[in-house]
């Protein structure tokens, strides 16, 4: 899936050799030069993932993660650190500053984008292009599409056809299985932290998946936990989903 990943890099070249290969791999990017330059386009726009050169012209990339980490706007983003420096002592620091992984240079394209895809399933899953199967619904990232069973056969898929709020929305669900959700936390993770709108809209969008969902009776897998917030769950489906 496609993600949003800030380049702190100082140098122009490797920072182009980067940004050129994460749009290759579909990716979309922002760059910058300085830790300031940074925290602007972090203030307009929440990526998804940053990779953080060690050292830049302003202050250290590691001063600069432990900021990211100590906000709370910023302190879930994961970073992946890039670096010349290969002691282990070095690494050590990098990872007790807030960094998710660390990338000695030179480095490859193909290293750099499985790092990313790494880390990004342990801290942003819902950023997996793995195909989730739950109680009898089969979403595939990839290909934006959402199946049944038919009548419990496996064999016998049927496509959902859902809007683009109620894919995301749903992925998200499906992902963290059995987990509660406030409205809140749904408009951040989902329609994203700049996006000005109502709490209320998560609530007309679940109305909608729910209604999809209940054309093949699977609507009581999207569970209203009543003064809460919203789960996916393949248990307790006999609760309502007022």
């Amino acid at each position: 899936m496609a993600v949003t990943i800030l380049i702190v890099e100082d140098e122009p070249a490797i920072q182009e050799l980067i940004a050129l290969n994460l749009k290759r791999a579909g990716h979309m990017t922002l760059c910058a030069n300085s830790a300031e330059k940074a925290k602007s386009l972090i203030n307009n726009v929440l990526p998804d993932l940053v990779l953080l050169d060690w050292m830049l012209p302003d202050i250290s990339g590691l001063e600069f993660a432990q900021k990211l980490r100590q906000e709370e706007r910023t302190k879930t983003i994961p970073i992946i650190m890039l670096t010349a420096r290969t002691q282990e002592n070095d690494k050590i620091s990098g990872l007790e500053a807030g960094a998710d992984d660390y990338i000695t240079k030179p480095f490859s394209p193909r290293e750099l984008l499985a790092r990313i895809k790494a880390v990004l399933r342990r801290r942003l899953p819902e950023m997996s292009d793995d195909i989730i199967e739950l109680g009898g619904l089969r979403l595939d990232p990839t290909t934006h599409r959402v199946h049944v069973q038919n009548n419990g056969d496996i064999s016998q898929l049927m496509e959902i056809n859902l809007g683009p709020t109620e894919f995301r929305l749903l992925h998200f669900l499906m992902t963290y299985k059995e987990r509660v959700h406030t409205r809140a936390q749904l408009l951040d993770r989902v329609w994203g932290d700049h996006v000005f709108i109502e709490d209320r809209t998560v609530d007309v969008h679940i109305r909608r998946l729910r209604k999809i969902l209940e054309t093949v009776n699977k609507e009581n897998l999207v569970q209203t936990v009543r003064g809460a917030g919203y789960r996916f769950s393949i248990e307790n489906q006999e609760e309502s989903v007022g």
